[in-house]
């Protein structure tokens, strides 16, 4: 009789035979697949909504989807983004801007703001003709985005970006002056539409640190000298945002009129210094697994991987995760063991694997690899039931590794980095897949996804 695979993972409620049948032929591409579930992140959506007030509190909502949706697939996350209540999506890139329009996000949909470019080469002309909000941060900015618009007889909807402490993109107190001096004619001339001021938080993620509570606090009080001048200027923006995800938690009294949460959608805290997803009500909306290449025997003292930095404690199996540095696994999520040539000790990155005794907890055992890991399984694979083709769990919306549930929080203390590393680094070589999508999105938004990446 032949054996059925162990699964760590959760058992995914397909929406169709076709879902199933799209899972598989996932498998048979790659050995490991990432699984978005879009309720979560509409419902992440829905509860930061939520915590502004609701829809109709004054205060609008953005997603972020930078970065590919921080990894999670630019349009799938944006459309779910919608159906929880957004009425913005932010993208860094201008590139990711204009997909979104062309994959059929119009204006009558949402407003989008694209924030990060290189004013000599950014196509502000494309930007402005498809309604796309553009911030600008510094003097050639303000030149490119007006000659723009003049060109094509359009305003152009600008949000100005002020430097109110964090030190990167934006107008300091000292070149305001000078900004003003261009913006304030081409807003009179009707070249410009002042839609919005804005900025961002530094240290709103420290709650635990008062030196980094008082810094937030100056930041607050310089955003709004920055206001107090545009409306002497003339040119008060009509919004105002500053609020990341962990003040749009908890710092109620910048909220202003569009709130801007990015980690919090995709269902995590800013910083474990806040709590955990469960302590905000967000849920973790992918889950990273794979598939178990070569399971085998190895004696006592046998090393793993480059270097010799880890070596076996006792007579054991050992099993390859066919994930690596190559697909977005931090090699410094590598685990050490005192016995080898490093002689340190580190715990690598966590897996979670099904035994015959249940769940549990492994670790990264040498240093990963460009297209794989191994782990020690501390046993006999034979006795653990433990066998090439198990799937197992990388991270996911768990309770942690303590429970053997690791999370994107346990994997970047592994890497020494934070959670928007481990999903933002993962290649697209391997599979997004996308749960509960019909029961998220009508069936317009629907007609937009991918339908072999659907479950």
């Amino acid at each position: 009789m032949e054996r059925m695979t162990l699964n760590a993972a959760p058992q995914w409620q397909f929406s169709s035979p076709a879902g199933e049948a799209n899972y598989r032929a996932a498998r048979k591409r790659y050995p490991a697949q990432a699984i978005v579930d879009l309720v979560a992140l509409r419902d992440n959506m829905r509860h930061l909504v939520d915590v502004v007030g609701g829809p109709n509190s004054g205060t609008a909502v953005m997603g972020v989807v930078k970065a590919d949706a921080y990894g999670h697939g630019l349009l799938p996350a944006a459309l779910a983004a919608l159906a929880g209540g957004a009425t913005w999506l932010g993208t860094a890139q201008s590139h990711e801007a204009l997909l979104l329009r062309k994959l059929g996000i119009g204006p009558d949909r949402c407003h989008i703001l694209t924030w990060v470019y290189n004013g000599t080469e950014v196509p502000f002309d494309e930007l402005i003709a498809n309604d796309i909000d553009v911030s600008v941060g510094s003097l050639p900015g303000i030149d490119a985005v007006a000659a723009a618009a003049r060109k094509l007889g359009k305003p152009a909807r600008v949000h100005v970006k002020v430097d109110s402490g964090f030190g990167r993109n934006g107008f300091t107190e000292e070149s305001f002056d000078a900004a003003l001096a261009k913006l304030v004619p081409l807003a009179k001339e009707g070249v410009l539409h002042i839609v919005g001021q804005w900025s961002h938080l530094a240290v709103a993620d420290s709650p635990d640190v008062p030196e980094f509570v008082a810094s937030t606090d100056r930041q607050i009080a310089n955003f709004n000298a920055f206001t107090a001048r545009m409306d002497k200027a003339g040119i008060a923006p009509e919004i105002r945002h500053l609020a990341n995800t962990a003040a749009t938690l908890s710092r109620p009294e910048i909220h202003f009129e569009l709130t801007r949460p990015g980690i919090g959608l995709y269902g995590y805290e800013p910083d474990p210094a806040m709590g955990t997803p469960r302590d905000w009500q967000l849920k973790p909306a992918m889950t990273l697994q794979a598939q178990l290449g070569t399971v085998k025997h190895v004696e006592k003292g046998h090393g793993i991987s480059y270097g010799r930095t880890y070596l076996t404690p006792d007579d054991t199996s050992t099993a390859i995760v066919p994930l690596g540095y190559a697909d977005g696994i931090h090699r410094s999520a590598s685990g050490f063991d005192m016995q080898g040539a490093k002689h340190i000790d580190k715990p690598g990155g966590p897996v979670r694997v099904m035994t015959a005794d249940g769940p549990k907890l492994y670790r990264v055992s040498g240093r990963v690899c460009m297209d794989q890991f191994m782990i020690d399984l501390h046993g006999s694979c034979d006795q653990l039931d433990v066998h090439e083709g198990d799937t197992v769990c990388l991270f996911g919306p768990g309770r942690g590794e303590q429970f053997a549930e690791p999370t994107a929080d346990d994997w970047a203390r592994a890497a020494d980095t934070i959670s928007y590393e481990i999903f933002t680094c993962l290649r697209n070589r391997i599979p997004r897949l996308y749960l509960n999508a019909a029961d998220v999105l009508p069936a317009d938004d629907l007609a937009k996804l991918d339908p072999t990446t659907l479950l």
